[in-house]
């Protein structure tokens, strides 16, 4: 998404330790993870990561609760639920890693993406608001 780098997009990272306890660094080692380990191969974020979150759950961001509610999971399969680390467990829930939300320059969510969505239909989206 570089092509849609400067003042009218950004791309912001929260990462999350819900899905399979995939990220279990603490915040200060996210960098380094991401560099190092997955992805790996010397890669450095061009956007913005926050501190770990949770983004379903009691705990959530409210952030997330906002988004969810407004983008319903259009995926009626919750997963294998032993892979999952919150709970309670509801229909609009982000499933995975890298779910995606697409939120307008006026801050209105506009499409959520599952995170087996074609990229080209990301970029398409992203263009259409651009």
């Amino acid at each position: 998404m570089d092509m849609y780098g400067g003042p009218k997009f950004t791309i912001l990272g929260f990462p999350c330790n819900q899905f399979g306890l995939q990220a279990p660094e603490e915040n200060h080692e996210t960098l380094d993870a991401l560099r190092c380990v997955r992805p790996g191969g010397g890669f450095i974020p061009k956007f913005p990561m926050f501190s770990k979150i949770e983004v379903n759950g009691m705990n959530e961001e409210p952030l997330y609760a906002y988004l969810k509610e407004s983008l319903p999971s259009m995926n009626p399969v919750v997963g294998d639920t032993k892979k999952l680390y919150w709970s309670p467990i509801k229909a609009n829930d982000i499933r995975w890693n890298f779910e995606k939300f697409l939120i307008t320059a006026d801050g209105v969510p506009y499409k959520r993406f599952d995170p087996h969505c074609p990229f080209e239909e990301v970029e398409r989206d992203v263009a259409a608001l651009l």
